[in-house]
C-alpha cells in the first residue's frame, strides 16, 4: 500500500520531529523547488469545473508546509458571534439558489452529497490506519538515481499530499470546527492552522486574496490574527484588540505636562474672566447697584446644548444677554461692538456660480441653453443700524435681524455663580506653589550637522529666515523624551513637522479600498448602493456606485474626451461614525499618530480637547478619512485638491495607502491639447472683464519635480505671510475657477471661502509680486504631517491616495484658535466656515478644571 513520506503528526515530540524534517528538507534545497505544471493531482471529491481551476491553482501556489500541532481548539467567541451572524444568512442564501434552479438541480445534488459522506469517512479511516503505520516506518531520504526533474515531480506530490493529509487531520480531529477563520468555510482543499495560537485556521484562498504579503510558512508560524492584521469582518467590527498608547507616562511626567498646560492655559482663562467682569460692571451701573449687588439669574441649559450667539452665530461659554420674550441670545463680544458703534450687520453670502453646460467645463463656449443666472446680485436694501443707551443697556435686535425689538437684553449666565474666578484663583495657587520651567527654552538641535538627516528641504526664502527646513523627524524616534521638548520648540514657532514612517509602529492592518469598503458594507444591497462624490473638475457633487469608485480609485476614470476625471469622498465615512463603523481601523490610526501627548483624541495629556469632561457636548475632532484619485502632473483645471484653507485647531494627517494610476499615451496627447483650450478659454476671458495688469497666464511646462515615492504634494504658509497672501488672492482672483468651472468673481474672504488653489505657475507669481512662498514638500506613504491651528495651506494627490487625519487643540496654538474664531465671527451669515464648531473658550475653562483634578490625583503620590 502506497503510504506518503510525511504525515501529520501530534503531540509535542512530533512537532519538533517533523520541524526537523522541513528544516533538512529546506536545506537540501528540496523545499524550494519550483512545482511543474505537469499532471496536477486530482481532486479527492467531485466538483464543478471552477472549483477545479480554484484547487489546481491552490496546488501550484502551495509551498512548503511546517508541521503543526493538531491540537483540539475551542471555538472563540468571536467566531460564536460570526457562525449565529453568517449561518442564517448562508441558508437563506442556499434555499433561494434552491428555488431558481429547479428540481432537477436538487436531484443532481443529492448522490454527491451521499458519495461525499462516504468519502470523508473512508478518507477519515485511511488516514487513521496510516497514522498507525507511520509509528513503525521511519522516514528515508530519497536516493539519487532518479533524474532532477523526476525528483522535483516527486518533491511536488509530497507537498501536496502532505497538505492535503493535513486538512484532512484538521477536519478529522475537528470537526465542524476546522473553518477558516476569515471565511468561516471548511470545505476549502488547504487549511493553514497557527502553530503560535494553535487555535485560528486560514484558508488558501483567503491567504492568497487578503493577505498576499504572507506566505504559507508565515500564516502557520503565526496567523494574521495573532499579528494583529486580521481583517475577517468580525475582526474588523471588534475594537480593543491592539495596544493604541505607544508610551505610557509615569506619574512625574504627567505633573509637568499637566503643569506646563495649566501655565499656558492662565492668560487666556484671565481674559475671560477679565471679559465677565467688566459685564458684570455695565450690568451694576445700568441697575444703580454695587458690583456686589448684581445678580446674575441663570440659563436653563442642558451639558448636551450648544448656545450660540443669534448675531454671530459665536458659541456662548457664559455670561451673555438674552431677551425675555423672544429669547435672543448675544454674546459678549457683540455687546462690546454694539456699544463701541462697531456694528456690523453680516450679510449673506451670495455667490451664484452659473452652469454653462458641460462643454464649457471642458473649454468650449458655453451652450446657449445654459443658466443666465446673474452671479452676486447686488443688495440695495439699507443698511441696519443697532446701538446700545448711553447706561450700556442693549435693546432686542430687530426684526429684520431675527429678534423682536420690544425688550431689553438681561444678563444671564449659564455656570454656576463665581466658578470662573474660583477655578482662576485655584490655578494661580497651583503655580504659585510649583517651580515653573521656562515655556521659552529652546531645545532646537537642528543646526547642529548630526541632526540634519531629521530636516526636510521645503523652501527657498531669501529675507533672512532660518525656517527653510522642516524638522522631520522618523517615528521610531519620537518616543523619546528628548524629541517631544524638540517638537515642542517648532511646534511653539508656528512650524509643520513631518514624521517620517508611522505605520512601521502599528500592526499592520490592511488599508486597502477593498478592505475597508467590505467592512462597511455587511450585505449585498450596500456593496451596491450609490455614494455621494466630489468632482474635481465641476466641483459639485456627484453619485456613484461605491465598487465603481473604488474601482477607479485602483485602475482610474476618465471623461469621454479621455481627460481624467478626478473623483474624492470627503469625510467617508463621517467622522462622528468613524470609531463606531471602522474600530479596528480607527485603533490602528491611533496607534500610528507620532507625539501622542498631543495628537490622541482619546488620552492625550497635552491635547486640550480630550479634557472636555462626559456629559459635555464635544466638537466633532476626528478622525476623518480622505479617499480621492490623483494625477502625477499638474491638470491646471480638475486636480484632486484640497483648495486653500485655514483650520481653526491644530490637526496631523497620515497617508495610508496609495494607488498609482499610469495614463495611455492616447491620455496625454488628448490632455494636451485640452490643456491649449484651456489656456485660451481663460485667457479670452480675462480680457472681457478688462482685467489690465492682472498677469498674463503662462504655461507650466515643467511643473513640479517629484521623486516617484511622493503621493500627495503639500504647500503650507506662514502665519506672518497670510497678510500678503490675502492680498495677492484678492487682487488675482478672477485668474481662478470653482463651481462648474466658472471664475471666482469676488472673495468673502480669500482663505476661509475655499474657491482657490494656487498652481505652480501662481506660487511663482506670488514670490515675484510679494515675496512670499509657502513650504512645499511631498507627502510619502507612512508619514504623519502635522499642521498647526492659523496656517493656511492646500494640497494636491499625485496619486490616488487614502488619508486619515484627526484635529486636536494644542496650549500653544490656543491664541490662534481665538483669533481664528474672531475672524469667522465677521463671516456672512450664510457662510460654511462661521459656525464657532471648536468652542475653543469652553474648552480652556474645563481644560484648567480638569487639569487641577488630575493634579490633585497625584499629589499624594508625588509627595
Amino acid at each position: 500500500m502506497f503510504m506518503p513520506r510525511v504525515t501529520p503528526l501530534f503531540g509535542r515530540w512530533s512537532l519538533m520531529k517533523m520541524e526537523a524534517v522541513v528544516a533538512d528538507h529546506k536545506r537540501n534545497g528540496r523545499m524550494e523547488t519550483k512545482p511543474e505544471k505537469e499532471k496536477p493531482v486530482k481532486p479527492t471529491s467531485p466538483s464543478s469545473g471552477s472549483d477545479v481551476e480554484e484547487e489546481e491553482e491552490e496546488e501550484r501556489s502551495v509551498g512548503s508546509l511546517k508541521r503543526v500541532s493538531n491540537k483540539k481548539r475551542k471555538r472563540s467567541i468571536a467566531d460564536e458571534g460570526r457562525a449565529a451572524k453568517t449561518k442564517p444568512s448562508r441558508e437563506k442564501r442556499d434555499t433561494k439558489k434552491r428555488k431558481e434552479k429547479g428540481n432537477g438541480d436538487d436531484e443532481e445534488k443529492k448522490p454527491k452529497q451521499r458519495s461525499s459522506v462516504k468519502r470523508r469517512a473512508k478518507t477519515k479511516k485511511e488516514d487513521k490506519e496510516r497514522e498507525q503505520e507511520l509509528k513503525l516506518v521511519p522516514f528515508i531520504e530519497p536516493t539519487g538515481s532518479c533524474s532532477h526533474s523526476e525528483s522535483d515531480s516527486h518533491v511536488k506530490n509530497d507537498k501536496f499530499n502532505d497538505c492535503r493529509s493535513m486538512t484532512r487531520s484538521l477536519r478529522a480531529d475537528l470537526g465542524e470546527l476546522a473553518i477558516c477563520h476569515q471565511c468561516f468555510k471548511g470545505e476549502k482543499r488547504f487549511l493553514f492552522i497557527c502553530i503560535f495560537c494553535e487555535e485560528k485556521i486560514y484558508c488558501f484562498p483567503c491567504i492568497k486574496k487578503w493577505y498576499p504579503h504572507l506566505s504559507h510558512d508565515d500564516v502557520i508560524e503565526k496567523c494574521p490574527f495573532c499579528r494583529g492584521t486580521c481583517n475577517c469582518d468580525v475582526c474588523l467590527q471588534s475594537s480593543g484588540l491592539i495596544e493604541t498608547s505607544k508610551r505610557k507616562l509615569g506619574d512625574h511626567e504627567r505633573f509637568h505636562h499637566l503643569q506646563y498646560l495649566i501655565g499656558s492655559m492662565l492668560p487666556f482663562l484671565k481674559n475671560l474672566c477679565k471679559a465677565q467682569e467688566e459685564e458684570i460692571e455695565t450690568e451694576a451701573k445700568i441697575q444703580g447697584l454695587m458690583t456686589s449687588q448684581v445678580y446674575v439669574s441663570e440659563t436653563l441649559c442642558s451639558n448636551e446644548e450648544r448656545v450660540f450667539c443669534n448675531h454671530c452665530a459665536t458659541s456662548i461659554v457664559d455670561l451673555h444677554r438674552s431677551c425675555p420674550k423672544c429669547s435672543y441670545e448675544l454674546c459678549l463680544s457683540c455687546c462690546q461692538e454694539i456699544r463701541g458703534g462697531l456694528f456690523s450687520e453680516r450679510p449673506e453670502m451670495k455667490l451664484d456660480f452659473v452652469y454653462r453646460g458641460s462643454r464649457y467645463i471642458h473649454g468650449e463656449d458655453a451652450e446657449p441653453s445654459s443658466s443666465s443666472v446673474l452671479e452676486d446680485e447686488a443688495d440695495d436694501k439699507p443698511s441696519i443700524k443697532w446701538t446700545a443707551d448711553e447706561n450700556g443697556s442693549i435693546a432686542c435686535a430687530s426684526k429684520e435681524l431675527g429678534g423682536c425689538g420690544d425688550c431689553v437684553l438681561e444678563l444671564k449666565r449659564i455656570l454656576p455663580l463665581t466658578w470662573m474666578s474660583d477655578l482662576e484663583k485655584r490655578a494661580e495657587t497651583f503655580l504659585t506653589s510649583c517651580t515653573i520651567n521656562s515655556l521659552t527654552v529652546s531645545n532646537c538641535r537642528c543646526s547642529s550637522d548630526l541632526e540634519m538627516n531629521t530636516m526636510r528641504k521645503a523652501a527657498s526664502r531669501n529675507d533672512g529666515s532660518n525656517d527653510n527646513n522642516l524638522y522631520c523627524p522618523d517615528s521610531f524616534d519620537v518616543l523619546n523624551q528628548e524629541e517631544l521638548l524638540h517638537f515642542q520648540d517648532h511646534w511653539r514657532k508656528g512650524e509643520p513637522v513631518i514624521v517620517r514612517n508611522a505605520l512601521s509602529n502599528t500592526a499592520g492592518l490592511s488599508w486597502e479600498p477593498k478592505v475597508m469598503w467590505r467592512a462597511l458594507c455587511e450585505d449585498d444591497d450596500a456593496k451596491t448602493s450609490d455614494v455621494k462624490a466630489i468632482d474635481s473638475l465641476a466641483n459639485c457633487e456627484v453619485k456613484i456606485k461605491t465598487r465603481d469608485f473604488f474601482q477607479g480609485y485602483i485602475k482610474g476614470r476618465s471623461y469621454g474626451n479621455l481627460w481624467p476625471e478626478m473623483l474624492k469622498l470627503k469625510d467617508w465615512p463621517p467622522s462622528d461614525k468613524f470609531d463606531n463603523l471602522l474600530p479596528r481601523h480607527c485603533d490602528e490610526f491611533i496607534s500610528a499618530l507620532p507625539f501622542q501627548e498631543y495628537s490622541d483624541p482619546r488620552s492625550g495629556v497635552l491635547n486640550i480637547a480630550t479634557k472636555l469632561p462626559e456629559g459635555v457636548l464635544k466638537p466633532d475632532l476626528g478622525p476623518k478619512t480622505y479617499i480621492a484619485y490623483g494625477n502625477g502632473d499638474e491638470l491646471g483645471r480638475g486636480d484632486s485638491v484640497t483648495k486653500l484653507h485655514c483650520d481653526m485647531s491644530d490637526a496631523v494627517n497620515i497617508l495610508m495607502h496609495t494607488a498609482e494610476v499610469t495614463l495611455t499615451e492616447d491620455q496625454l496627447s488628448a490632455i494636451e491639447a485640452l490643456k491649449k483650450k484651456h489656456k485660451q478659454q481663460d485667457e479670452k476671458e480675462l480680457q472681457d472683464h478688462n482685467d489690465v495688469g492682472r498677469g498674463e497666464i503662462v504655461d507650466d511646462e515643467n511643473g513640479f519635480l517629484h521623486d516617484e515615492t511622493g503621493s500627495a504634494l503639500w504647500d503650507i504658509f506662514r502665519r506672518e505671510d497670510v497678510p500678503k497672501l490675502e492680498e495677492y488672492l484678492r487682487k488675482h482672483c478672477r485668474e481662478f475657477r470653482h463651481t462648474y468651472c466658472s471664475p471666482v468673481t469676488k472673495v468673502y474672504h480669500p482663505i476661509h471661502d475655499q474657491t482657490l488653489f494656487l498652481t505652480v505657475e501662481h506660487k511663482r507669481k506670488l514670490k515675484a509680486e510679494f515675496g512670499i512662498e509657502p513650504w512645499t514638500f511631498m507627502q510619502k506613504l507612512g508619514e504623519a504631517v502635522f499642521i498647526p491651528a492659523g496656517c493656511p495651506h492646500q494640497v494636491r494627490n499625485l496619486k490616488s491616495c487614502t488619508k486619515v487625519a484627526v484635529d486636536f487643540v494644542s496650549p500653544e496654538n490656543i491664541h490662534e484658535c481665538l483669533r481664528l474664531t474672531e475672524e469667522f465671527r465677521q463671516l456672512p451669515k450664510n457662510h460654511k466656515a462661521r459656525e464657532d464648531k471648536l468652542e475653543i473658550k469652553k474648552m480652556v475653562i474645563y481644560a484648567v478644571e480638569q487639569s487641577l483634578k488630575e493634579v490633585e490625583m497625584l499629589l499624594p503620590d508625588l509627595s
